[in-house]
């Protein structure tokens, strides 16, 4: 019986028509020929790596933003750009794209920085060191100007330290042929405070800084992408309208409004329709958030988890959690972890971050004689909370169950 509904469900899909035209330029990962409302910083971009096509040395960038406001986008865009110009001019300008996120070891990003210079790195088995020397050896022979642009910066540093990036800031002084340059692209607006000082005179030599966009610019790229996603008329300008004001309501968020578009069209297609509605986009918008959350916790690095589940503690317990409170229970729990406490300072970075995220709020409270604090209360759900600690092979003898 289910074999025969699921073969009805693949006949009915191949057999329909599709509102959609080309589904793929709904995606994070698809970079336009043109980038509305983004024309400045591809400037700047382009006026700090075009030194590379003369064989010098670019500056170091550091680029930084709220999630969708288009930096990796612009910054992949002007790096195609300069590979295509250099190719066309016979220069030798090499580039490397990594994203720190899905990459996710110092080893994997300099296997990845080896790759581009045709160094093969085993999978594992070399120390870290040691793959950063080949790189070196090799890079050097070459006589190219290296452009490496480390996407989500932050969350090497957060789980891994700063001690690459600064080697890889303080890489040319060990090379007389070829150049490095980096580009640090962070969502993290904090991001800057988790650096050592000498990290951070070597990467901000440059800076560019993405401002969210307004709802009017993120109509401009729906627009611009519902053309090339779907049929003729098959997306109305008022569903247009509404996605751009749900994203603008969420810091000009432009990814999120791609996400309701796609997965708007989506919902649509599956129920049959031919025009895709409010309604469409108000299922997927509760559809994403769920999912959101979800991935959001799933990534956050070990600290965090075990500062939200403080939190989450003192609120099971009914108490009142303040960043005196929560620190206390967060030591404790890292005792049970047998890993290091952070100092008050880095949790209270943290408890920036997590708010920032919409996971916590975060709110400071006048004590009078006693002072300020900050009084902190969780924004997810218990259901989505234990979900997610109960997949953490980390975190399961805390007991929690995701049922």
């Amino acid at each position: 019986m289910a074999m025969n509904k699921l073969e009805s469900i693949f006949e009915k899909f191949i057999n329909k028509s599709s509102i959609f035209l080309n589904h793929e330029v709904l995606r994070h990962d698809f970079i336009p020929d043109e980038l509305p409302h983004r024309e400045e910083e591809i400037l700047k971009f382009g006026e700090i790596l075009a030194p590379s096509l003369r064989g010098l040395k670019c500056s170091n960038l550091f680029v930084y933003g709220k999630t969708g406001t288009g930096k990796t986008a612009v910054a992949r865009y002007v790096l195609r750009q300069l590979q295509k110009k250099s190719l066309e001019l016979n220069r030798k300008v090499t580039i490397c794209y990594v994203n720190c996120r899905t990459i996710g070891t110092e080893y994997r990003i300099l296997s990845s920085m080896c790759s581009a210079i045709g160094v093969k790195i085993p999978f594992t088995g070399l120390a870290t060191a040691e793959v950063l020397k080949r790189f070196k050896t090799r890079i050097n022979d070459l006589n190219v100007s290296f452009i490496v642009a480390l996407d989500e910066v932050d969350v090497l540093v957060k789980n891994h330290g700063d001690d690459m990036l600064y080697a890889l800031t303080r890489i040319n002084e060990e090379l007389s042929q070829s150049k490095v340059s980096v580009i640090g692209i962070s969502n993290d607006l904090y991001f800057k405070d988790m650096l050592d000082p000498r990290v951070i005179s070597s990467l901000s030599e440059e800076e560019i800084v993405f401002k969210p966009y307004t709802a009017e610019q993120i109509k401009d790229i729906l627009l611009q992408r519902v053309r090339l996603a779907f049929q003729p008329n098959s997306f109305p300008e008022s569903t247009l309208n509404f996605c751009a004001a749900l994203a603008a309501a969420e810091h000009g968020d432009a990814r999120r409004a791609l996400d309701l578009v796609r997965v708007a069209g989506e919902i649509a297609e599956r129920k049959g329709e031919k025009i895709v509605r409010e309604e469409h986009v108000q299922e997927a918008q509760r559809k994403i958030e769920h999912d959101r959350v979800f991935e959001v916790l799933s990534s956050l690095p070990l600290h965090s988890k075990i500062l939200l589940y403080s939190a989450y503690m003192l609120s099971k317990n009914n108490n009142e959690a303040t960043t005196g409170s929560l620190y206390d229970v967060y030591r404790v729990l890292c005792e049970r972890f047998n890993v290091e406490a952070l100092t008050q300072r880095r949790v209270n970075s943290l408890l920036t971050e997590l708010a920032m995220l919409g996971i916590l709020d975060a709110r400071i409270v006048n004590l009078g004689r006693y002072g300020r604090t900050k009084k902190i209360r969780v924004n997810v759900s218990e259901e989505t909370f234990k979900k997610v600690f109960s997949t953490d092979e980390r975190l399961k003898f805390l007991g929690l169950s995701g049922k």
